[in-house]
């Protein structure tokens, strides 16, 4: 919790006086809930991923595995020879399955 060092400090007559109903009062009400939004309109905001993209078009173009490629036999991803871990009943296993 802060502490705020500028405020003036209780003495023990001061700390003495806050009653035990008057704690249980003050940490009921900080507890309460201070914000009440309407969920409705905080959600007209926000643009769900199932959005219709129908009017989209991409172009996107795709090459074929290179020759120092290789596609791992437990992820399906191609990857560079360089992450080649080892080779799994002669298909190959990328290092970030291996670990």
């Amino acid at each position: 919790m802060a502490t705020d060092y500028d405020a003036p400090r209780k003495t023990d007559e001061d700390m003495s006086e806050d009653s035990l109903e008057e704690l249980k009062a003050r940490r009921s009400e900080k507890n309460s809930p201070a914000v009440d939004e309407d969920e409705t309109e905080a959600a007209e905001g926000f643009e769900l991923p199932g959005a219709d993209l129908s009017g989209e078009e991409l172009s996107v173009r795709v090459l074929p595995r290179q020759a120092d490629e290789f596609t791992c036999s437990e992820c399906f991803l191609v990857h560079h020879r360089s992450q080649l871990a080892y080779e799994k009943s002669g298909q190959p296993v990328c290092s970030e399955c291996a670990a």
